[in-house]
């Protein structure tokens, strides 16, 4: 099994959320293949919303930086992890610039999901996400609910599932390393209902 984690704490030099991510990539490393980028050490740019990844370079975003690491091993990947200490009750802005870059992974054509409109694949597979996390002194159940749902909804988009919510505050390391072990066996879900969608894109064009 094939696992990425994407670190999203900002302060990775010897911070105790870094260390326990290291040590949960050590506990995986023996039975699977684990890629980890701490990105706050890497030169991970802003999504500029230019669209270059999906009408003048299909599939390649405009940057050219470190990102295109991320890219190869979470299209290759069988579970990728996000992994974050909560700042203001969400995930920190470090791992969300990483999430908004990985757009480029979609078409901009658009297909029925349950009922509703999303982006159609561009490759054959996907990873489903798991999320493990550090909560703040005043974090409460809403404030979980909400980042749950926002990578439900994330997942959705990627046609993935998110399969679980760990914390390192409360949840022992064997049990997060448990918590992918169980995924090797992926079961099977049903295709998405297909629609046909005309998408015209009008560039040059003052409105």
């Amino acid at each position: 099994m094939k696992i990425c984690i994407l670190n999203g704490d900002m302060q990775t030099n010897g911070s105790l959320f870094t260390k326990q991510m290291l040590a949960l990539a050590d506990a995986l490393h023996p039975k699977h293949q684990v890629d980890i980028f701490h990105l706050a050490d890497m030169d991970i740019r802003h999504c500029t919303g230019c669209w270059s990844c999906w009408w003048e370079t299909p599939g390649l975003c405009s940057h050219q930086d470190d990102a295109a690491r991320v890219y190869y091993s979470l299209v290759h990947a069988n579970l990728l992890v996000f992994a974050s200490p909560l700042v203001a009750g969400f995930t920190s802005s470090t791992l969300k610039r990483m999430t908004d870059r990985i757009i480029p992974l979609l078409h901009p054509y658009l297909i029925l999901v349950q009922g509703e409109t999303h982006h159609r694949k561009r490759y054959s597979h996907y990873p489903d996400f798991g999320l493990v996390l550090q909560k703040e002194e005043d974090t409460d159940e809403e404030d979980i609910q909400i980042v749950g749902k926002l990578y439900d909804r994330l997942a959705l988009n990627f046609h993935a599932r998110k399969r679980f919510i760990k914390f390192i505050d409360q949840d022992k390391m064997e049990d997060i390393a448990y918590a992918t072990y169980r995924l090797t066996a992926r079961p099977c879900r049903k295709k998405a209902t297909h629609a046909c969608c005309l998408i015209i894109f009008v560039q040059d064009i003052c409105l």
